[in-house]
């Protein structure tokens, strides 16, 4: 690692809404700046911006560390870093329970439920003060996550800083749970404050100027190089390199996950393959009952054999049984874009577009060059489709199925709208 070990474990990005003011790309892209081999996204009870996170990773060179703030209903707050894949899968899982039990936006979670779905995880907890609370939770850490357990020592820019971080230390120290130092960045770059400062004023709904206390104390919450959090924490060198320790331990990355389909294979002993070789072929036949034409023919073998190649069956069959189901009921359905494209999707009755009579090419719906999952859109009509999510869910388990998520994006309309009020500039101006 280039300069003194140090890496920045406690990053909170602009998907934690109206909290961080900078996106992963401008963090990254910093991390690379100062030299720093790798950096943690934890937003706050979310995994939402370690896609973007992911891909920003992958283009400045910096390896992106998984990790998460998780807010307690009890008021206390860790950081969690998922060490592998299946550690991953607890945290996936965890932040489902709480959102599942919360209303929209919003997570509740309890120290019960971190306790039993810690394993794998790297936990590090976020203290106020030194006293009898910081203990107990201190206490939990060290029973849950074992030697995984760590304390953060974060610069507050208040009175009596350093002798704060002192007693934290010797806290950890008794209760033999390690310290590790972070930065809680929000941001960037130093003038980004600003924007810091309109965001945390649009989250209270009220203007920068009547934020009071409520704003952050200090500017300090920019992303800083190693060798300044050295000359920072010059007394703590311990848990200066335990950060970079900790990043090493998780090696856990996006390129790891698959798509994991469905089995919807009538017959156990018959692979996905040779059902949806079946079923195509069959309904080849009802949609020509005067015979496959060769060219027809030619296009399902070649898709077949790159469905096959690719291992997508299982998800031409999903989407098979979910549109069988809605026409068995007498439920309009249509299938869209790129799915159009593909002769075993017009066969088994998903599309209604031949593609060999409009010359439509397969590989702008599936390519093995890609590699990318293929996309069928179905179309219910919408007085019945709630029909066809209550068979989803009856189908493969409510735990299994679910709606797709939405992240709360500003559009430029907007964002001028709530940025305009939280400088305090009147309606008719705005």
């Amino acid at each position: 690692m280039s300069g003194p070990g140090y890496v920045e474990l406690q990053v909170t990005s602009d998907f934690s809404f109206l909290r961080g003011a900078s996106s992963a790309e401008e963090l990254f892209a910093t991390a690379a700046l100062m030299g720093m081999e790798a950096l943690a996204i934890t937003d706050r009870n979310s995994l939402a911006g370690i896609v973007r996170a992911h891909v920003a990773a992958k283009e400045t060179g910096v390896r992106l560390i998984v990790g998460c703030r998780l807010d307690l209903n009890c008021g206390m707050s860790l950081l969690v870093y998922p060490t592998d894949r299946p550690a991953y899968s607890h945290l996936c899982r965890l932040l489902s329970v709480g959102k599942a039990r919360a209303g929209k936006g919003k997570c509740h979670l309890e120290w019960s439920d971190v306790s039993e779905a810690c394993e794998g995880l790297i936990g590090i907890l976020i203290p106020d003060q030194a006293d009898d609370l910081c203990a107990l939770q201190l206490r939990r850490m060290r029973q849950a996550f074992g030697n995984r357990a760590h304390l953060a020592l974060t610069l507050r820019r208040r009175p009596n800083d350093q002798l704060r971080l002192h007693e934290l230390s010797n806290l950890a120290a008794r209760l033999r749970v390690a310290t590790v130092v972070t930065n809680d960045v929000l941001f960037h770059a130093p003038d980004r404050r600003i924007l810091q400062d309109v965001v945390t004023a649009i989250r209270h709904n009220t203007t920068v100027d009547a934020l009071g206390f409520r704003r952050e104390r200090h500017a300090d919450r920019y992303m800083k190089t190693p060798a300044e959090m050295h000359r920072l924490f010059t007394r703590y060198p311990e848990a200066l390199a335990r950060s970079a320790r900790i990043a090493e331990a998780c090696r856990f990355s996006l390129d790891e996950l698959e798509y994991q389909y469905p089995e919807e294979r009538d017959d156990p002993t018959v692979t996905a393959q040779a059902t949806l070789e079946r079923l195509t072929w069959e309904g080849a036949a009802e949609r020509y009952p005067e015979g496959i034409p060769i060219e027809v023919t030619a296009s399902l073998q070649h898709e077949l054999r790159l469905i096959d190649r690719l291992d997508y069956a299982p998800y031409f069959l999903t989407v098979n049984s979910i549109v069988r189901f809605a026409r068995s009921r007498g439920i309009l359905c249509q299938g869209r874009g790129s799915a159009a494209n593909s002769a075993v999707c017009f066969v088994l009755g998903i599309t209604s577009i031949d593609p060999g009579r409009n010359d439509l090419l397969f590989e702008r719906f599936v390519s093995e060059e890609r590699r990318e999952p293929p996309d069928i859109d179905v179309d219910f009509e919408h007085e019945r489709r709630e029909e066809v999510i209550q068979w989803i869910y009856r189908t493969y388990g409510r735990d299994r199925a679910a709606l797709t998520a939405v992240v709360t994006r500003y559009r430029s309309k907007g964002a001028l709208r709530d940025v305009g009020k939280a400088l305090g500039l009147p309606e008719d101006l705005i």
